[in-house]
């Protein structure tokens, strides 16, 4: 079955306008909302009174920002613009579309800045209508999203939980924990099952799509798992930019800086789970603190979020005017016939 004919039967398959709702949504249970608003809540509160335990010992921190803010900050902004390149690859993949460099890293900069959205409304509808102006298939479009997230999601939680849980806070040494980040890579890579990944994209493209993801749209094994350790490099980034933050702010030890850049994906992806909160406010940072404690203490490790945070506003500003630039000139290829 050929694209259109699955979009045109996902047409048929969604309600008319002012039609009933479908026994489906009738039915979705009325405590998930329920469990992620307490949840958000009880995050909110500890890191809301973590905060204000050390307040008084981070008034008398240095924050004068050096070298390394600028450094980290280009870090975050390398890592979306890998990112872009990466999932427009992955357009290419399920289309056959040839995407270039500036216009991957363009869509997706201008998806990744309506992140603030709660609910990632503002980053999918983005990209969906970046498609539909270059005569793409909506539900590849889609599909290319639910596989990004997948990825994001799978490597920022599979591997990086395995190396917080054994790295120990702190009692590790160096080599050591490089060693415990190699073997995190093995679950990751069964995690790239067709069993294990048809789950995960059930669930994200349910949320995503609004159904199941059929089966003949799936990427082989083969190609998933090389898409998947492609899209662990922007963590990677990510995590070395918080690394930077740390050694300067905290004079982290070598052997904290793998579970550091572990605990900050980590607190990425939960803050995107956080559906409710726009770009994991707060949330991302309450995370980060609970598991970078015992690496730097509660009171450095909450002074790593805060600045990181800001710094990653900083990005956003400088994504914006990166896609400013990249917009000059540019005009949207006419829609296929």
């Amino acid at each position: 079955m050929d694209s259109s004919a699955s979009e045109s039967g996902a047409a048929a398959a969604s309600p008319a306008p002012g039609a009933e709702p479908t026994q489906s949504r009738r039915r979705r249970p009325w405590w998930r909302p329920v469990i992620a608003i307490a949840v958000i809540g009880a995050v909110a509160w500890f890191f809301g009174t973590t905060l204000a335990e050390n307040w008084d010992s981070l008034q008398e921190q240095d924050l004068s920002l050096g070298w390394w803010a600028a450094g980290a900050t280009l870090l975050f902004v390398l890592a979306v613009a890998v990112s872009g390149a990466l999932w427009g690859r992955l357009v290419h993949t399920l289309t056959h579309e040839r995407i270039g460099l500036k216009e991957s890293i363009r869509a997706h900069n201008r998806a990744w800045l309506l992140k603030y959205i709660p609910g990632q409304v503002g980053f999918v509808m983005s990209k969906v209508v970046w498609g539909k102006a270059r005569g793409l298939s909506r539900l590849k479009i889609l599909l290319s999203v639910v596989y990004e997230n997948a990825f994001l999601l799978l490597g920022s939680t599979v591997p990086t939980i395995l190396i917080l849980l054994l790295a120990r806070g702190g009692d590790t040494a160096v080599s050591a924990t490089v060693w415990i980040a190699v073997a995190a890579m093995v679950p990751l890579a069964l995690a790239m099952h067709p069993a294990i990944l048809s789950k995960v994209l059930t669930v994200l493209g349910k949320r995503t799509l609004g159904r199941a993801v059929p089966a003949s749209a799936l990427l082989t094994t083969g190609s998933a798992l090389r898409y998947q350790l492609a899209f662990l490099l922007p963590r990677v980034i990510n995590g070395v930019g918080v690394v930077v933050i740390a050694v300067a702010l905290a004079d982290a030890a070598p052997s904290s800086w793998i579970p550091l850049a572990a605990a900050y994906a980590l607190a990425g992806a939960v803050g995107i789970m956080a559906v409710f909160v726009p770009s994991g406010l707060g949330v991302r940072e309450s995370v980060f603190v609970l598991f970078a404690a015992p690496y730097l203490g509660t009171e450095m490790a909450i002074l790593v979020a805060l600045i990181a945070r800001v710094l990653a506003t900083f990005a956003d500003i400088i994504i914006a005017a990166i896609y400013g630039l990249l917009s000059i000139g540019h005009h949207a290829p006419k829609e296929s016939s």
